[in-house]
């Protein structure tokens, strides 16, 4: 699965941005997708993630409330609505999708496809 971020930017606090990412190759293997962002000197963090049969949701407490993840399963584009940016959110945005291919016998094999991405910066 290859998958391909827009939308990052530089907005002033209170602001929103809308970042997507866009999959393609064996799409059919994707159980679920995400967004984990990256602020320098921290660790990469779950920003929020979302399955692909069910919809399901889930995000980080910090951004609970002002960010909303979404999917459209016919274009293979998942997207993050960001409102209400504060500074703390500046950090490079990375999109995963977690492949899960099934066999035979034996437990699956899963894998995990990352996007290239995308710098967000909120000023203060």
């Amino acid at each position: 699965v290859q998958l391909v971020e827009s939308g990052g930017g530089l907005v002033q606090a209170g602001g929103s941005l809308r970042l997507s990412c866009a999959a393609s190759g064996s799409t059919f293997s994707i159980n679920a997708m995400g967004w984990y962002r990256q602020a320098p000197g921290k660790q990469r963090e779950l920003v929020a993630s979302i399955t692909s049969s069910a919809g399901r949701t889930n995000y980080a407490d910090s951004v609970k409330g002002r960010f909303t993840i979404s999917r459209d399963n016919a274009k293979n584009t998942m997207y993050l609505q960001m409102n209400s940016l504060k500074p703390e959110d500046t950090a490079v945005y990375y999109c995963n999708a977690e492949q899960v291919y099934y066999k035979e016998y034996g437990p699956p094999i899963v894998l995990d496809s990352w996007g290239q991405g995308s710098q967000v910066t909120v000023s203060s």
